[in-house]
């Protein structure tokens, strides 16, 4: 586990030290590499039309069980005594 750790964090500093030398792109100085965001905009604009998708599915569900009518259980007749 710690050398798990200690290889993303020499990464972490490679990279950091790559944009700060403008071997990788950070146009707006966030420190998050143009690259990243750029594929993390996409994957944004994915996840929404998959959700437009699902909820369109979902509404057409709705639809139809409500079109199903459910039978409805049989009622038990009062007896009276005379």
């Amino acid at each position: 586990m710690t050398t798990f750790i200690i290889v993303i964090a020499i990464a972490a500093l490679a990279l950091f030290l790559a944009m700060k030398t403008g071997k990788v792109k950070d146009a707006n100085n966030n420190n998050i590499p143009d690259a990243i965001e750029e594929k993390v905009e996409e994957v944004v604009v994915k996840v929404k039309e998959v959700k437009a998708k699902v909820e369109k599915v979902k509404a057409v569900a709705d639809k139809a069980v409500k079109a199903v009518k459910t039978p409805k259980a049989p009622t038990a007749k009062k007896t009276t005594k005379k």
